[in-house]
């Protein structure tokens, strides 16, 4: 006879959470945040609403984690498959390097899996200042502090004017991606990004 084994409950709580996350994830999606519910989240995991509450409480929380929890995966997913470096790269091109993560930028926001609780959560966060302020510390700030990090080196370097300040100056390429996304007026595309960054760059940049 094979030995009794006592149930992982640690596993069994991952497996929930995952559960969980997925389904936020998905519904919002499908019917759009307002019409997400913890209700349609538990049914969709096959968990208890309940549960939910335990560990979180509110949608907007669950959706924040959830979110998290993608991004954690999928960066995991990179560096499994040797594609792991984090950071704008600083190959000495300025443009070349901004371009190349302004385009991935424009590929994440036009994702459909990520753009739906993407805007939930920026939309979420305007009313509820909790919430904004853990989208701003958890999501944006990691993202804009490597902004930051090869603007300085470029002034290092050299390149860009020693009177920059590099908070204002990341916000002139990440700026009019962000407006054009949240207004849908026109195509958020590669070559936009690349205008965006020639645009910013004839005001950042040492003249010869």
């Amino acid at each position: 006879m094979s030995p009794h084994r006592t149930p992982d409950s640690s596993r069994r709580s991952d497996r929930s959470r995952r559960a969980i996350h997925d389904a936020a994830l998905a519904l919002v999606g499908e019917v759009g945040y307002a019409k997400t519910t913890i209700e349609g989240i538990a049914a969709r995991a096959g968990v208890g609403k309940q549960t939910i509450y335990r560990w979180w409480p509110s949608k907007a929380a669950v959706l924040m984690d959830a979110f998290l929890d993608m991004g954690a995966r999928q960066a995991a997913e990179a560096d499994a498959a040797g594609g792991g470096e984090h950071g704008i790269p600083d190959t000495g091109d300025l443009a070349a390097d901004l371009k190349l993560v302004l385009r991935a930028t424009v590929d994440e926001l036009n994702d459909p899996v990520a753009e739906a609780p993407t805007r939930a959560l920026a939309a979420e966060g305007i009313i509820d200042p909790v919430l904004g302020a853990q989208f701003v510390e958890s999501l944006l700030e990691p993202q804009l502090q490597l902004y930051v990090t090869r603007l300085r080196a470029a002034q290092a370097a050299g390149e860009v004017r020693a009177d920059v300040d590099p908070r204002i100056a990341l916000e002139l390429l990440i700026a009019p991606l962000t407006h054009r996304w949240l207004l849908r007026t026109l195509p958020l595309t590669h070559a936009y990004a690349d205008a965006v960054v020639d645009h910013a760059l004839r005001g950042l940049l040492v003249q010869p």
